[in-house]
This record gives structure tokens, C-alpha cells and sequence, in this order.
């Protein structure tokens, strides 16, 4: 049963939230500590159903799972390539970075892996991972258009490769690299545009040989293949892309000043952060420090006026999961904001350039899409709002909708806001303690 929810004009938000750990550092972390030798601790982890699947996962790969009574949770490892066969059927909910990371490590153990996902997860495309694992000697057996279930038939004898990523992303160079830890010799993923780096940091974290090279623009990115990973404790920072609707929120709310500390700083994720800082978003950075290897502070955003800008398409790899709500902050903007290289958000958890365009046009908001280029004009005033939103099972699209109805006029509705749990658990929750009003419809 769905569980419809609507957003009200909203008081100034003030005081203090902290976000949930970050996800994709969440998935890393728990699968990592897998595959290293001895018991990884960490602190601050995402306990939402999509890193919750990932954990159920490891402990069905014969991982030992616990999650202790201060909150930390310990990882006991098998060591590269000493994961056990699953008896079971591996069910990774709406995560698309649990399942192609997973792709990655089942295919580098010598027996066949089964996946599956909830409806979103399994009409998401895993050929661009597919691919590259096949000519390292992996083997798969999916759906048509490789489409979950789908089934990895690993092998004990992978061979590394060299592999120029035809579109950038991370979640396909994650995969490679972790098929890499396992095969002789060096792999290497050379990326045209950076994307998020959680991956090489955490794997040198865990004491694995990685090289990054800079090379007019792209990145060559190798790992060292057949040598074990130690155990390493890690404290997981607060996840920007959730830090992202209350900043937002924050920033189109008249009279407010909120606080978010303990925000992951990665300047591969931070695209958001700068283009707000482009349309003269009022946020300060303190208390900056490293966790973990990724860089950490502590946000301070008040509202104040917002201009529209161009985002260009290089920028979409660091930013790529904040598109819908970096709409809602284009639609309060003064003049036109227009988004390039937005092709990726159409095989995201749904087709999120169509939710967005239908969404904020259904609120009032004038926007155009043509190709992978998004146009929001921005009136510098609210919308007018009113709007019910099919959410298609998308977290992402369910939030910025709900921080919309902050402030347009009358309020806006969404259908369903269960799948919110699967990275921001305790939304609605957090968001009400400092000022916005959400409830069931």
C-alpha cells in the first residue's frame, strides 16, 4: 500500500540536522571490509534499505554482519577472492551502486551469483557493466535488454584490462576495479570526465595500490591486482546528496538558517554546493577536517536571493543525483538556469528528466527539455503548487518535491513516500524539527 505525503508552506528552517551517512561511502565501506582480512568497524553508516540490502548480501556471500548497540556496525572478512558461494537469491532492493559494485565482486569468485531488485532496480539497464567484466572473463545471464534477475557467473581466473568508459560513471569503474583486486597484473579505467573517487580512496584506505593520473582532462585510474586488503576502521560522513534538500529548502525559504554539520566534502560530489554558490546561495563552510580519507565540515545556509545560471555538462558527474532538487532551486531563481549533460538521469531509479519536467510544470514552473538539456525559468517568486506528483518509486524525486511544497503556495503532494527510506530514513521526521511541514495526505 502506497503512502501518500504533502508539503505546506513552511516556516523559516532553523537550528541543526544531521544527515544520514553517506550511501555510496555506506555500500563501500561494508562491502570492503568484506573483502579485507580482519574486522572492519564503522561508525556512521547509512541505515537505509538499500545499504541494509547490501549488508543482508555480504552475510549470505558468508561475510559475519553485526550491528553493535552503540550503532557502529562490524564487518569480519574473507579476503579477496574468499567469498562463499550464496544459497540464495540476492534481493539488493533499489540500489543500481549495491548491484553493479556486486557485479564487480561476484565476478571474481569461481561459482554463479543471483540478483534480483524491487520493480525500479530491475528495469534498469547492467549491460555497461556487463560488458566490461565479460572480457575479463566473467560470464552473465540476465533478462532481454539486461535486465534483473540476473546471474553472475564468476570466475576464479580473471584477467585485468584496460577499459576507457564510454560514459562516466562511477558505479561502472567501481566494478572493474573490484574485478581488478582479484586478477594478476594491473587494471585500469580511464574516465573522459571525473566522477566520484569513494572507490580509490577507500581501497587505498584498506591498503590496496591504486594510481590516479590526470591525462588533459580524464582520468586514468589503476588498481594492482592479487594483494589482500587489511581491515580498516572507518567513520562514514554525512551524505551530501541528502545534506542537498536541506539546503535547498534552507535557501528558498524565507528567514531561514539552518546547519548541517558533518557534510562529506568530496570535491567529486560537490558540484551541488558550487552551482548554489553560483546563484548566490548564502553557504559557509567550518570546521573543515578529513574522516576517512574524504574531506568533512560543517554547512551553514541562510535564505537569500538566487539567479539563474548555466550548469555545464562536464559539472553532471559531481552532481548527477541532485538535478531534481537543484530544479527546485532554479524555479525561485531570477532568470533562466539551464542544466547540460543530463542523459544519464534518464536511466536513474526512473527516468528522472521526465519526472522533474512533468513535476515542476504540474507546480507551475516554467521548463523546457530538449536532448540532455534541462531549462528552468526561474521568476525569483514561489510557485503556485497544488501539484499531486507520480513519484515512480524514486527517493530523489519524492524529496525535491516534497522540499518544493516548502514554499509554493498551496501545497504539493506525492504518492508515495516509502521509497524515501532507501537513503534518507527519518526524511519527513528531521526536516519537520527544523521547520518544514510534512504529513500524510
Amino acid at each position: 500500500m502506497s503512502a501518500p505525503l504533502k508539503s505546506s508552506k513552511a516556516s523559516p528552517l532553523t537550528g541543526e540536522i544531521r544527515v544520514p551517512g553517506d550511501k555510496s561511502i555506506s555500500h563501500r565501506a561494508l562491502m570492503f571490509g568484506g573483502l579485507a582480512v580482519g574486522e572492519t568497524r564503522i561508525a556512521g553508516l547509512l541505515e537505509g534499505e538499500d545499504v541494509l540490502a547490501t549488508a543482508a548480501a555480504l552475510r549470505a556471500f558468508g561475510c559475519a554482519v553485526a550491528h553493535d548497540a552503540d550503532g557502529a556496525w562490524r564487518v569480519r572478512g574473507r579476503g579477496v577472492g574468499g567469498l562463499a558461494e550464496p544459497s540464495e537469491l540476492l534481493d539488493l532492493g533499489n540500489s543500481g551502486t549495491a548491484m553493479r559494485l556486486f557485479m564487480g565482486i561476484a565476478a571474481a569468485h569461481p561459482f554463479t551469483s543471483f540478483f534480483t531488485g524491487d520493480a525500479s532496480l530491475r528495469a534498469r539497464p547492467m549491460a555497461r557493466v556487463a560488458t566490461p567484466l565479460s572480457s575479463m572473463g566473467a560470464r552473465f545471464v540476465s533478462r532481454s535488454n539486461w535486465r534483473l534477475p540476473l546471474a553472475v557467473i564468476g570466475s576464479a581466473d580473471l584477467m585485468p584490462i584496460e577499459y576507457t568508459l564510454p560514459v562516466a560513471s562511477a558505479q561502472v569503474k567501481s566494478a572493474i576495479l573490484l574485478a581488478g583486486l582479484h586478477a594478476p597484473g594491473e587494471t585500469t579505467v580511464i574516465e573522459p570526465q571525473p566522477t566520484r573517487d569513494h572507490t580509490e580512496l577507500m581501497l587505498r584506505h584498506f591498503g590496496a595500490e591504486v594510481r590516479v593520473e590526470d591525462i588533459g582532462g580524464a582520468r586514468r585510474v589503476t588498481v594492482v591486482g592479487e594483494r589482500e586488503l587489511a581491515a580498516a576502521d572507518i567513520v562514514v560522513p554525512g551524505d551530501p546528496s541528502s545534506a542537498a534538500f536541506a539546503l535547498v529548502a534552507a535557501a528558498i525559504v524565507p528567514g531561514s538558517s539552518l546547519i548541517c554539520p558533518g557534510v562529506g566534502l568530496n570535491p567529486l560530489r560537490a558540484g551541488l554546493i558550487d552551482t548554489l554558490l553560483e546563484m548566490g546561495a548564502d553557504i559557509t563552510v567550518a570546521n573543515r577536517r578529513v574522516a576517512g580519507g574524504e574531506p568533512v565540515g560543517d554547512l551553514t545556509v541562510r535564505h537569500g536571493p538566487l539567479t539563474g545560471v548555466v550548469v555545464p555538462a562536464e559539472r553532471a558527474p559531481r552532481m548527477i543525483d541532485e538535478y531534481p532538487v537543484l530544479a527546485v532551486a532554479a524555479a525561485h531563481a531570477r532568470g533562466a538556469t539551464v542544466m547540460h549533460g543530463l542523459g544519464e538521469l534518464r536511466v536513474k531509479e526512473s527516468d528522472r528528466l521526465s519526472a522533474i519536467v512533468d513535476g515542476m510544470r504540474a507546480a507551475g514552473a516554467t521548463v523546457a527539455v530538449e536532448g540532455d538539456r534541462l531549462t528552468v525559468e526561474g521568476r525569483g517568486a514561489p510557485l503556485a503548487g497544488g501539484a499531486a506528483i507520480a513519484t515512480n518509486l524514486d527517493h530523489r524525486i519524492a524529496m525535491a518535491f516534497l522540499v518544493l511544497g516548502a514554499a509554493t503556495e498551496r501545497p504539493m503532494q506525492i504518492d508515495d513516500g516509502r521509497p524515501i527510506d532507501t537513503s534518507f530514513p527519518g526524511f519527513a521526521a528531521l526536516m519537520n524539527a527544523v521547520g518544514l511541514r510534512i504529513e500524510r495526505a
